[in-house]
């Protein structure tokens, strides 16, 4: 006949194990002493709400602020210590949440980060971080409750089995101490699994603004890509790791679009550095930047300079590829170059090349040919001339000679917006450029002439095709693209054939007679200059125009081949009578 067990024992052993707990938690303290956690949200100045960006940018503060290389005061190092402690905590995703629910960023539930209490028959545990935390009498055994934001509450049941002599908690003292202490016992493990996961390199992984780079990433994503990245080469156990972290992650941000960041872990990439030259023994963290100074290859430049985001940023605008030329605009015009790569210019009224407009260079630099001049007043003639009449603007000139306002009035909200618009119009200009050369190329093939692309008369290309160097500038006007095809093939074989001509002129002429085509449609006013009627009854003529003497000569017949032809001999021989130009000629 079992025994019915006393009705006072259960209030009798907790009112036993609460008073042995409030007489253990003093000497938990005691032994415990400089080994307390310091409350690293107070270490570094930031609410416990706080982003990873502001404690990011508390760490890089205090960092520089204590660092012992320039802050001489005694106590510096101590506090340079605790501030990289307080930030190896916080910017570590578990190590934070561990020290928000149990004040211990290990895990262990050593109520450093709370207040321990009883309020209306409950025994609570309120946590240090965002909202609160607790032990509570629910029966239900040890769970999450839920909670808002970071905020979780767990409870566990006081109703262990009484029958077993165990703790009514489901662990006795003994796994305390171990926990405190990092005893063995799995502690921290069996009850609720206390212990940090994030292993020795966490931390390094915390932070999504800096990409982790290895051989083959380095290899597909960077080398040869056109792009600028700022990388910092470290090891778990370099010095100074923190502060250049927190720094290159600023500098990114502040370029976002014209460089990217990144960081390589030398320990176990050996083989990525020591191809880099940078050595894996190294005990200070270090930082390069890899740049390009040729279209063809990058390469890597050291900083040493002062580890603050200003300098910092300086450098790397320093670094950013210079492909564009920077021209006079009173002086410049489109190279005549007879490669097949599209030509761009930026107008902005910026002091020095714009660094979207270097970034775009670095990234284009095999595909188009870059320039760019300031300019602060649209009523300048070539701006005006050319049909600009917003900043900036991007005009180019396609391999053919055509040239055309990309855009004008370009509005950006950011860096990388701006360099994300700049992409799509060079992408759909050089489509435009690949159809004009091989519709050029197929004309080439049914008239037989080899090459011979022939130029447009423009604004921008008139003192270099018809200036003052010229002797005999011939020009195709049309009207209509039916006739631009015609003469623009006509053009191309005449160009190629060597005419008779007289020795004297010859040796005066040398190459210097040049072709080109002129749409009359948009350009009449050039016209006007050697006539009144500026020719508007034909729909396709040819005009010799000799630039020196001020004189031209027109054909206005059916143009043929064979005529052509003969036109342009009799040119050459002086064979056919020049007239006065009425004035200079100009494009309006």
């Amino acid at each position: 006949m079992s025994r019915a067990k006393p009705q006072h024992r259960q209030p009798t052993m907790i009112r036993g194990i609460l008073l042995s707990l409030f007489l253990v938690l003093p000497l938990l303290s005691f032994f415990a002493g400089e080994a307390k956690t310091l409350d690293p949200y107070k270490v570094l100045g930031v609410d416990k709400n706080a982003s990873q960006r502001d404690i990011q940018k508390a760490f890089h503060k205090l960092s520089l602020q204590y660092h012992p290389d320039k802050n001489k005061n005694k106590a510096a190092p101590e506090k340079f210590a605790e501030i990289n402690n307080a930030y190896g905590i916080l910017s570590d995703e578990e190590k934070r949440k561990n020290y928000d629910l149990y004040g211990d960023e290990k895990g262990n539930p050593g109520f450093d980060g709370g207040n321990f209490g009883n309020q209306d028959g409950y025994t609570y545990f309120t946590s240090g971080g965002p909202g609160s935390s607790y032990f509570t009498s629910n029966p239900g055994g040890w769970q999450t409750m839920g909670g808002q934001g970071n905020t979780k509450t767990f409870s566990f049941s006081f109703g262990g089995d009484r029958d077993s002599g165990g703790s009514p908690f489901g662990f006795d003292f003994g796994d305390i101490f171990s926990n405190f202490f990092g005893g063995g016992m799995n502690a921290g493990n069996r009850y609720g699994g206390f212990s940090s996961s994030g292993g020795q390199n966490s931390r390094f992984s915390s932070s999504g603004s800096l990409e982790d780079i290895n051989s083959q990433f380095f290899n597909k994503q960077i080398s040869g890509q056109g792009l600028t990245w700022l990388l910092l080469f470290y090891t778990p156990s370099a010095k100074g790791y923190h502060v250049l972290e927190s720094i290159v992650e600023d500098v990114a941000s502040s370029l976002h679009g014209a460089l990217k960041a990144g960081r390589i872990n030398c320990l176990s990439e050996q083989t990525l550095c020591k191809g880099l030259g940078v050595s894996s023994a190294s005990k200070s963290a270090r930082l390069f930047i890899y740049s390009y100074k040729s279209c063809e290859k990058g390469s890597l430049v050291e900083y040493s300079g002062e580890f603050d985001v200003r300098s910092l940023k300086s450098f790397c605008q320093d670094q950013l590829p210079r492909f564009s030329i920077r021209v006079d605009l009173d002086r410049f015009d489109f190279s005549s170059s007879t490669s097949n790569l599209p030509q761009v210019l930026l107008l902005s009224t910026k002091k020095d090349t714009p660094v979207m407009w270097r970034t775009i260079s670095g990234l284009y630099c095999k595909r188009f040919v870059f320039y760019d001049a300031e300019v602060h007043d649209v009523s300048h003639r070539t701006l005006k001339r050319f049909g600009v009449d917003k900043l900036p603007a991007v005009v180019g000139r396609l391999a053919n000679g055509e040239e055309c306002v990309l855009r004008a009035g370009i509005t950006i909200k950011d860096l990388k917006s701006g360099i994300n618009e700049l992409t799509a119009l060079l992408e759909s200009f050089e489509k435009k450029n690949k159809k004009a050369t091989s519709n050029q190329a197929k004309k080439t093939s049914k008239t037989g002439s080899q090459g011979g692309n022939i130029p447009f008369l423009t604004s921008l290309s008139v003192d270099n095709i018809c200036g003052s160097k010229t002797v005999v500038c011939i020009i195709g006007a049309f009207r209509s693209s039916k006739t631009k095809e015609k003469l623009e093939a006509i053009l191309s074989a005449v160009s190629q054939k060597s005419l008779v001509r007289r020795q004297n002129l010859a040796d005066n002429l040398g190459d210097s007679i040049t072709y080109s085509l002129l749409d009359a449609s948009k350009h009449s006013a050039f016209l006007y200059s050697f006539d009144r009627s500026g020719f508007k009854s034909f729909d396709m003529l040819l005009v010799a125009y000799k630039p020196r003497k001020g004189k031209f000569a027109v054909y206005t017949d059916e143009v043929t081949m064979e005529e052509a032809e003969k036109f342009v001999s009799s040119v050459l021989n002086g064979d056919i009578q020049f007239s006065k130009i009425q004035q200079k000629p100009v494009f309006r």
